[in-house]
C-alpha cells in the first residue's frame, strides 16, 4: 500500500489525502480546491503557483520548474503546483492569483467585489502522432483529449471550428489550446499553447454607456471607454 500524505490548503482549510508521488495540483483536484491551471499540469501556464509553510515537505524544483519562463514569474519561494511533489504532510498556501474563482476588487469601476468565473475557458491538450492504419478523426482525438485531461464531454464543434481544426493541429505540432464556452461549445482551436482570453463588459445606463475590455483569467481591465447614451433625449428613466 502506498504511503499517504495529508495536504491542507489555505485559505480554504480544505484537507486532501494523496499517495506518494502525487503533486500539489493532484492533491488540489482530489480535494476540490480552487487551484488554477490552463496547461493541464505541464508546467507552462504558471497559474498553479503555491507556497509551502514548511521546508522539506515538497520535492526540489526539477527541470520544468527551473526552465519555466512564463508570463507570471516564480518568485518568493513559490512553486508550480503541477510540478511540486508532496513528500510529507504539508500545509500549502494558495494565493489569490492562483485561485480560479478569486475575488477581484474593481475600485475604479464600482467599488464592489467581483468573482472571476468566466463562461469562456481555455484548455491545452497534446494529441498523439498519427501512424499508418490509425483511422481516428482529428476532431475525435481532440474530444478524447478534452475528456481525459479536463473532464469535458459531449462538446459541440461548430462547422467553422471544424474547418480550422487540421491547420491548427499542424501549426501547433499536434498541440492545441481549445476555447470552450460554458463547457458545451468549442469556439476556437488555437495552435500550441495559449493563455490569453479576452472579454467585453458593457454597462448600459440611462445616461451613459461604458465598455470594458478585460483579460478573463485575471479580471484585469485592459481598456475602458464610454459615451453618452443617445436615448437620454427621451428621458433619464427610459430604457429601450
Amino acid at each position: 500500500m502506498h504511503d499517504m500524505h495529508s495536504v491542507v490548503f489555505n485559505p480554504s482549510g480544505i484537507r486532501a489525502s494523496v499517495a506518494a508521488g502525487a503533486t500539489v495540483l493532484d492533491a488540489a483536484r482530489a480535494g476540490g480546491v480552487d487551484l488554477d491551471s490552463v496547461c493541464g499540469g505541464r508546467g507552462l501556464c504558471g497559474r498553479c503557483q503555491v507556497s509551502a509553510t514548511e521546508a522539506g515537505v515538497l520535492s526540489d524544483p526539477g527541470p520544468t520548474e527551473l526552465g519555466y519562463r512564463g508570463r507570471r514569474p516564480l518568485a518568493g519561494g513559490f512553486r508550480l503546483g503541477c510540478q511540486a511533489v508532496v513528500l510529507a504532510n504539508a500545509v500549502v498556501d494558495v494565493p489569490p492569483e492562483s485561485q480560479v474563482h478569486r475575488p477581484v476588487v474593481r475600485k475604479a469601476i464600482d467599488l464592489t467585489e467581483v468573482i472571476i468565473h468566466p463562461v469562456v475557458t481555455l484548455h491545452y491538450v497534446e494529441l498523439p502522432e498519427v501512424v499508418l492504419g490509425f483511422e481516428a478523426a482529428e476532431v475525435d482525438l481532440v474530444a478524447d483529449a478534452l475528456a481525459t485531461d479536463w473532464g469535458l464531454s459531449d462538446l459541440e464543434f461548430p462547422v467553422p471550428v471544424l474547418a480550422g481544426l487540421s491547420p491548427a493541429i499542424a501549426a501547433g505540432d499536434r498541440s492545441v489550446t481549445v476555447v470552450v464556452h460554458d463547457r458545451r461549445t468549442v469556439l476556437d482551436v488555437r495552435p500550441g499553447y495559449s493563455d490569453e482570453g479576452w472579454g467585453v463588459a458593457v454597462d448600459v445606463g440611462s445616461t451613459t454607456i461604458a465598455g470594458y475590455l478585460l483579460e478573463l483569467s485575471s479580471g484585469e481591465v485592459a481598456a475602458a471607454s464610454g459615451r453618452m447614451n443617445p436615448q437620454i433625449r427621451f428621458g433619464e428613466d427610459l430604457m429601450s
